[in-house]
């Protein structure tokens, strides 16, 4: 691109909706500390569904040692998959992998992936397709409980693939990722800067996933394209106080 095409090219960006949320929420030395910060109360740390029932999940497994580097050489966005189950073991393992609790610190249950604040805005839910032992559905992830909490019991495949933008992949990965965010829990303390942070959360999450399937001899692909109102409503969420923000489907090579 040449710089005259570039510069012709800022006027339309520069007000786009994207960029005008940059442009207010940039930090600079002179208005870090003097900006006001909007008033938002603080959502509870964990989400939990306390009537559903509950898929436990195992909390060892074993392992062959894989090369870090070599999973990082692998890794492709993976859209066919192998139709044999993944087994409950491989679904948790994902799990940890994504929000694994590590450690504690105080009040704050540390994880395997980075969240700004250690306020972990991002609730995980499966859309379970394939997996030996459980159930077809959408299950919540019980970070703190290290369990699933049962949503729906049908086959959930079709109506997530259709709301995404009818990508039928999605309707044969042995697992889709459904990642949303509870905004309170980052904006309470970082005010409009902290759709960012979530946003960055989200991102971290979803490469510990993709790194931890090629792990396991399978793959990942993750979705930012679907209808998000849809997607809501798949889950049961008011798109408001939280609401799917990243998808990633799962499941073993062909």
């Amino acid at each position: 691109m040449t710089a005259l095409r570039w510069t012709k090219q800022m006027p339309e960006l520069k007000h786009s909706l994207g960029i005008l949320y940059l442009n207010e929420t940039k930090f600079s030395r002179e208005n870090l500390r003097s900006r006001p910060r909007p008033h938002i109360l603080p959502a509870e740390p964990f989400k939990r569904y306390p009537h559903a029932e509950k898929v436990l999940l195992p909390r060892k497994w074993d392992g062959e040692e894989t090369n870090f580097w070599a999973l990082l050489q692998k890794r492709r966005s993976l859209r066919k998959y192998d139709p044999r189950l993944f087994s409950r073991t491989d679904l948790a393992l994902l799990l940890w992998a994504c929000q694994g609790v590590t450690a504690q610190a105080g009040q704050f249950y540390l994880r395997t992936a980075p969240s700004a604040g250690a306020l972990y805005p991002v609730e995980t839910y499966v859309a379970v397709n394939h997996v030996d032992g459980i159930d077809p559905g959408l299950l919540h992830f019980d970070v703190k409980g290290f369990q699933l909490e049962r949503l729906t019991s049908a086959a959930p495949g079709p109506d997530v693939a259709r709301a995404a933008l009818d990508q039928e992949f999605l309707a044969r990965a042995q697992v889709v990722f459904i990642w949303s965010a509870v905004f309170r829990r980052t904006m309470a303390k970082y005010g409009h800067r902290g759709v960012r942070y979530i946003m960055l959360d989200a991102g971290h999450i979803a490469q510990n996933l993709c790194l931890a399937a090629e792990a396991i001899g399978g793959g990942a692909c993750p979705v930012a394209a679907f209808y998000d109102d849809e997607m809501n409503s798949l889950l049961g969420l008011d798109g408001q106080e939280e609401s799917v923000i990243y998808l990633a489907a799962a499941g073993f090579r062909p």
